[in-house]
């Protein structure tokens, strides 16, 4: 092995070991997206323990080791669709104001989840905001920027900002559509999706300093696009601090999988922590609007409740193998749908019966994370 060959090698590997014990040693990060939680309780929903008791969620789910809450925010959410609506797009900056000040008041720590769209932003759909559209790539950049900016400065003033902050909301397949589309295995439109994300990144680090940014995907399953999708972020050189993915079995496929993409990452990046920002899965279909039949994507784990709870475990035990991975986030936790009709249909991918509003055994398993598996 040449000498300068050896030395980037020796330098690689220093990097890789100062890089995970770093994640061993950090504050794991345990929560869910509880972006639904002020329309429940406006709506007086009752949340009850394992047992059936009442609880007054964020300091019961404190005292089940939860640490952070994460909240979607979208640009103008008035201008989504009234089934977006009726699915939860209701997150404007009033909205998350008031949560987050709720939230700092639990004792919680939190995360924004920029949804650069005034409806859903998923790798299916990235909308731009009806006030963006029709705009140069340079001048909507710039939206991007002043949207950002404005939003933090906002959150700073009332002393609620947050501890974390996505730029954009699984963009696997890029934001804005068309404008900043993209393909993980293509080379076309990286320079434009990455004015973007520079362009967040760049408020974020001029209002909130201090906060972890987090670049959110959605192919956990598919290792070979995770990988060229942060090469190419790396490549570009856009600043950021988290790798987020999404990890869902029934879009996903099987916990090693995840495992897979998971030691890739660890490999290629040995600087960046980890978080699963969203994971879920379903322990029924029932007054489930998009379900087939009551086995649909049962493939890997059965669709019940003691279903969930494997899967829960399973994960847990898959990110404890994992020190680099430093936050765990279930997506809608806190659908209940027992006695209200907050939501005209159920996901059932909550942790809490929609029938009785008790918590579900997968919520007890989650805590293995934040004890490292004790």
């Amino acid at each position: 092995m040449k000498i300068q060959n050896m030395k980037a090698w020796l330098a690689a590997a220093l990097l890789m070991v100062a890089g995970g014990a770093d994640a061993q040693h950090a504050p794991r990060l345990l929560g869910g997206d509880l972006s639904m939680l002020p329309v429940y309780e406006e709506a007086e929903v009752v949340y009850r323990d394992y047992g059936g008791k009442p609880v007054e969620l964020l300091p019961w789910l404190k005292s089940q080791g939860w640490n952070t809450v994460r909240v979607r925010l979208f640009v103008n959410p008035e201008n989504a669709s009234d089934q977006h609506k009726g699915e939860g797009v209701c997150q404007d900056l009033d909205y998350v104001l008031r949560f987050a000040r709720q939230i700092k008041a639990a004792g919680l720590q939190w995360m924004l989840d920029f949804h650069y769209s005034d409806t859903w932003a998923d790798p299916g759909k990235q909308f731009i905001p009806k006030a963006w559209e029709g705009l140069e790539a340079d001048v909507m950049a710039d939206s991007v920027y002043q949207h950002t900016r404005q939003t933090l400065v906002t959150l700073r003033k009332a002393g609620v900002a947050p501890r974390y902050i996505q730029v954009g909301n699984e963009i696997t397949n890029g934001m804005l559509w068309p404008t900043a589309k993209v393909n993980p295995y293509k080379d076309a439109n990286w320079q434009v999706l990455a004015q973007m994300v520079r362009s967040g990144v760049k408020a974020c680090r001029e209002v909130c300093p201090d906060a972890q940014l987090i670049i959110h995907t959605e192919k956990a399953g598919d290792t070979k696009a995770t990988c060229l999708y942060y090469e190419r972020l790396k490549q570009l050189d856009v600043d950021y601090d988290v790798i987020g993915l999404s990890y869902y079995p029934m879009w996903h496929g099987t916990i090693p999988h995840l495992g897979h993409t998971l030691d890739s990452l660890t490999t290629l990046f040995p600087e960046k922590p980890i978080m699963i920002v969203e994971a879920a899965a379903y322990y029924s279909h029932e007054n489930d609007p998009w379900a087939k039949d009551p086995n649909q994507f049962a493939e890997f784990f059965p669709i019940s409740v003691q279903g969930q709870l494997m899967f829960t475990r399973q994960l847990v035990q898959l990110l404890n193998r994992h020190p680099q991975v430093t936050g765990l986030f279930w997506w809608f936790p806190e659908e209940n749908g027992c006695d209200n009709e907050v939501c005209p249909g159920w996901l059932n991918r909550g942790l809490f019966d929609n029938h009785s509003g008790k918590a579900l055994p997968a919520m007890r398993e989650l805590r293995r994370f934040v004890q490292r598996g004790r």
